[in-house]
C-alpha cells in the first residue's frame, strides 16, 4: 500500500535518495510488523478476540508514552485527551 502511494505521487523520484541505513530500518521495520500481525493473529486464534483486542488498541497509548520517555516528544493536551479516551475506550471493552 505504502509503495502504492509513492508511486500514485509520483515520489519514487527520491527513492535512490534513501541511504542505507534508512532501508535497513525500513526493511526491519517491514518484518516486524509482519512479526507483529502473525503474534496478533496467532492471540486470536488461541484466545478470546474480547481479551487479546484490548491489548492491541492499548499499544497505541504504550507508544505514546514511550515516545514521551525516550523520544522526548511534546505531550500535548490533545496528545494527553486521547491516551485517556483510548485507556477508558479499551477498559470499557475488557468489562
Amino acid at each position: 500500500m505504502s509503495w502504492g502511494m509513492v508511486f500514485l505521487t509520483n515520489a519514487q523520484t527520491g527513492i535512490t535518495e534513501i541511504s542505507r541505513k534508512s532501508w535497513l530500518f525500513l526493511i526491519l521495520s517491514g518484518l516486524a510488523t509482519g512479526a507483529s500481525w502473525l503474534c496478533y493473529y496467532k492471540a486470536l486464534q488461541v484466545g478470546d478476540a474480547s481479551k487479546v483486542v484490548p491489548i492491541d488498541k492499548l499499544s497505541v497509548v504504550i507508544t505514546l508514552i514511550l515516545a514521551f520517555i525516550f523520544l522526548h516528544e511534546d505531550f500535548t493536551m490533545k496528545s494527553l485527551i486521547g491516551c485517556i479516551l483510548i485507556g477508558i475506550g479499551t477498559l470499557i471493552m475488557v468489562v
